[in-house]
């Protein structure tokens, strides 16, 4: 399986943020964004989701068979929000993910244990502190298999432990031979990785 993007131009509020960008993924690779606030971090991730059109270029997924013909479907976003209902508990947030996204991996307890959270399944998501509402949103990851992960920022708001804990998961998720692109500000703890650097904003 490879990642592909060739010649990606992506705009935001109909103003380009980045133009030509090319690079290539295959299993076990992370490509890590960085770049200044504005650069179009963010959006490169969310072109690559299919969240928004590519403006240029194109962004394709070789040998995903029936199961992963686009990037999109391959792919698993987390965003600087945690696409989680506030009202509703925690287990059934994530029971609503796995059920939507298909191809189920561990379970809700399994994924909840995974980052540190079991025993507070029954708890709303809105009840939960920062740190505890991303590391939820981690296990999102966790519930259903997608061999893409598409993280914007994502040990925003986690403590020391908690971000160790993450960066193993990656680790595993590459191990097994999943691929990880991921905007951030702050060193990931990931080894071997390819670096993207975004310039300034248009």
């Amino acid at each position: 399986m490879r990642l592909i993007a060739e010649d990606l131009s992506g705009e935001r509020g109909g103003q380009p943020v980045f133009a030509g960008i090319d690079f290539s993924l295959a299993e076990g690779d992370a490509l890590i964004v960085t770049g200044p606030n504005g650069s179009g971090k963010s959006t490169l991730l969310r072109v690559v989701a299919g969240l928004l059109p590519a403006t240029g270029g194109g962004v394709r997924l070789e040998g995903g068979g029936e199961a992963f013909p686009t990037a999109a479907s391959a792919a698993h976003y987390l965003g600087h929000l945690n696409a989680m209902k506030p009202t509703l508990t925690v287990a059934e947030n994530l029971s609503f993910w796995r059920d939507f996204c298909g191809e189920p991996e561990l379970s809700v307890e399994a994924a909840l244990d995974t980052v540190g959270l079991d025993g507070i399944g029954h708890l709303p998501f809105g009840y939960l502190s920062t740190g505890q509402k991303r590391r939820a949103a981690i296990a999102r990851l966790l519930v259903s298999r997608r061999p893409l992960w598409l993280l914007d920022e994502p040990t925003a708001g986690l403590d020391a432990a908690s971000e160790r804990r993450f960066f193993v998961l990656m680790e595993k998720h590459r191990a097994g031979g999943g691929m990880i692109l991921a905007a951030t500000h702050l060193p990931l703890g990931m080894e071997k990785v390819q670096e993207l650097r975004m310039g300034e904003a248009a």
